[in-house]
């Protein structure tokens, strides 16, 4: 196999302005709305990720179904994206829209439970093993809220997260190891409340020796991590480092909390189902809900033993657990049609499937060309990294990212109607999703490259 020749500045510059150009001759009334949200939308779109999308506007969406969308403008999208792992059902899945109907005629939300709720506590402990839940609206609260209740009933103070691990907008997450290996808001945290180096410590991802000097004073309350790094791109844990995570903990008496929002692609029960992890806590959110906002906490009975007995019920609403909306009717609804209808076993069993031959696909494009590039994959998600070998770290992973070029990646997919996710190399597989879908990336893919290193 013959390397291919190193990537060409001036070359990627002027394919990338072709496909910019090309993109706005295609998607004239995406444009007209983006100029008019600009009147009331701060950078005209309601929520700031939106503008991270590598056109020189945004995509307004008309209508999606499945693991297709159609723009404003009228062409038709495979998406890879989903919604940033939010629509990993698939856009608009029929149960759970039947059920959201049907709840939605009898009351959407009143502050009590409902039969729903139930259902969903019990799929949630046979899928990942814990048998006491709670539900909120994001992964963001559920996070949030765990963090608080391990502080409450350890009587510690700090949280261990991983290095670059993204945990939603939760305070103590956003930090991050500079080049001398200290503590500090990762680039770009907006207004930190405190220096994140008083609430939080941060190891590197796989590195056992870091976790256990963070641990060895016993003054961390929580180490909070996905199982395996998804937001900095894919990063799989080396054999053994989970279980000597889980050893640590244990050992130190610190709280194991899994963060699976991202990782449930791993399988039905997530990473933690699919290799036999043991957290004391574990949070899951954007998917169970099927597009309606759903997420949940769920904790070990000893775990819950001691939060029952630390909380007095006059106290009970006070604390900063909770929310008026949290666990509300029509998001359990959502929450029971999805996981019972819609990301069931036997559909993990075709997603899967699909991400291997989207990574194959991927992988026998760079060796075609020689590309110092490599593929990862995570159950029903996979992506391909600017370097020759998977990381062992975020920090890693990082350093050998490239804007510009995963900018053009993604425009050139997008000007063919294929969509990434935003923010990195990703690409997720729904139960609606198909081989064809999968094939079509692979030739699109293999057109980019060509573009670049033909």
């Amino acid at each position: 196999m013959t390397r291919a020749r190193p990537l060409d500045r001036t070359r990627l510059a002027t394919l990338m302005a072709a496909e910019t150009a090309q993109f706005a001759a295609d998607h004239p009334r995406s444009h007209d709305l983006h100029e008019r949200a600009k009147g009331s939308l701060l950078d005209g779109v309601p929520m700031n990720w939106m503008v991270k999308w590598a056109g020189p506007f945004p995509l307004f969406v008309d209508e999606a179904s499945g693991a297709r969308f159609t723009c404003v403008d009228g062409h038709e999208y495979i998406d890879l994206c989903l919604g940033d792992t939010g629509a990993m059902a698939g856009h608009g899945p029929e149960p759970t829209i039947a059920a959201v109907e049907r709840q939605l005629r009898r009351g959407i939300t009143h502050m009590l439970p409902t039969e729903d709720a139930i259902w969903a506590g019990e799929e949630l402990r046979r899928r990942f093993g814990l048998p006491a839940w709670q539900f909120t609206l994001s992964a963001t609260d559920a996070n949030r809220f765990s963090l608080r209740l391990a502080r409450h009933i350890s009587g510690r103070s700090k949280v261990v997260v991983h290095d670059h691990c993204y945990h939603g907008s939760v305070d103590e997450a956003i930090a991050e190891l500079d080049a001398n290996g200290r503590v500090v808001p990762v680039d770009g945290s907006v207004g930190p409340q405190v220096d994140v180096a008083m609430t939080t410590r941060v190891v590197a991802f796989n590195d056992i020796d870091g976790l256990a000097r963070a641990l060895e004073d016993r003054d961390v309350a929580a180490v909070l991590i996905e199982p395996a790094l998804t937001n900095v791109g894919i990063v799989l844990p080396e054999p053994g480092y989970l279980e000597a995570v889980r050893e640590l903990t244990r050992r130190t008496g610190t709280i194991l909390i899994i963060d699976e929002t991202h990782t449930i692609c791993a399988g039905p029960g997530g990473a933690t189902g699919a290799w036999g992890l043991e957290p004391d806590m574990l949070v899951i959110g954007k998917t169970i809900g099927g597009g309606i906002p759903a997420a949940a906490y769920g904790m070990s009975a000893s775990i819950g033993d001691r939060v029952r007995a630390s909380i007095p019920l006059e106290e009970s609403d006070v604390g900063g657990i909770g929310g008026t909306l949290a666990g509300y009717a029509l998001s359990l609804a959502a929450v029971r049609a999805t996981l019972a209808e819609v990301l069931t076993d036997a559909a993990f069993e075709r997603m899967i499937p699909l991400a291997e031959r989207w990574a194959a696909g991927v992988d026998s494009v760079i060796a075609s060309y020689g590309v110092p590039w490599h593929v990862t994959r995570l159950g029903a998600r996979a992506e391909y990294h600017f370097l020759a070998s998977p990381p062992r770290t975020g920090a890693e992973q990082r350093a050998n990212a490239d804007f510009e070029l995963e900018r053009f990646l993604h425009l050139w997919a997008m000007n063919r109607r294929v969509l990434m996710t935003p923010f990195h190399n990703m690409a997720l597989m729904s139960p609606a999703t198909t081989e064809s879908d999968v094939d079509r990336h692979t030739e699109v893919f293999g057109e980019a490259v060509d573009a670049l290193f033909a």
